[in-house]
């Protein structure tokens, strides 16, 4: 590594620094200063200030090796994967759910949300109310600013299994449909809409809403245990397809 082509003032070269598969790009130089910076993917990594030149060539290496590793690494790897939980979801369909935010870019994430209600699932003698199910949706997003940070758009999926009975939702199962139990399975996808606020160090609250298309294929019976099939239906549904309010836990 040589120090070359430089004026009284400032100079520039370039280099490359491997760590695990991380470059650093850019290095500038003030001779008679005192500024040593580096720069990594447009974040200062280092300042070190030293007027010896002599002393600094010498020493640069020993400080790149010991020094640089940690915040290349902390740069590159800072917040790439999150926990989360839907709080919305959980608190309005009584339904337990995790979900994970994986980084792929500095803009962009893929998140996967799954949740299971396994609650009244086989029912009561005088009561088989329930909205049992299970469901996964992927989704990827692109943020505006940054990952995990600001807005976001994203594309979509879902699947879902499910035993539904004593609830009124039309625009699922149509009008009635309190009087009936829907066992089948659904699947679809959508775009949404979602802003990442940043509470704390490890610590994020996401506000997101989507909506698309959903196929859904389901048996038909009377509400009642074990009540009478009624008959094999199928609905195409366009609306919302998601909705949230999560808190998350950045990992790292």
């Amino acid at each position: 590594m040589t120090l070359s082509s430089f004026s009284d003032e400032i100079a520039l070269f370039f280099f490359l620094y491997i760590n695990n598969g991380t470059i650093i790009d850019k290095v500038f130089f003030v001779k008679n200063g005192t500024a040593f910076v580096v720069y990594y993917d447009e974040i200062v990594l280092m300042l070190i200030i030293k007027r010896d030149l002599v002393y600094m060539k010498y020493s640069l290496i020993m400080i790149m090796l010991l020094v640089c590793p940690l915040f290349v690494g902390q740069a590159y790897s800072q917040d790439n994967v999150a926990i989360k939980t839907n709080l919305l979801y959980g608190g309005v369909a009584l339904t337990p759910n995790i979900g994970v935010e994986i980084g792929l870019g500095k803009n962009t994430t893929i998140d996967v949300v799954g949740g299971y209600n396994w609650f009244n699932l086989e029912g009561l003698k005088n009561n088989n109310k329930k909205l049992a199910h299970w469901i996964v949706q992927p989704e990827f997003r692109y943020y505006l600013c940054e990952r995990f940070n600001g807005h976001f758009f994203g594309f979509h999926g879902l699947y879902s299994q499910y035993n539904i009975g004593g609830y009124e939702l039309p625009m699922l199962f149509g009008k009635g449909s309190r009087n009936f139990r829907h066992s089948g399975t659904s699947y679809g996808a959508g775009l949404s809409y979602g802003y990442q606020l940043i509470l704390g160090k490890r610590w994020n609250l996401e506000f997101n809403v989507g909506a698309g298309y959903m196929r859904m294929e389901y048996d038909k019976y009377n509400c009642e245990r074990c009540g009478d099939f009624v008959g094999t239906e199928s609905n195409n549904y366009f609306g919302l397809t998601k909705a949230g309010i999560s808190i998350i836990f950045l990992i790292n």
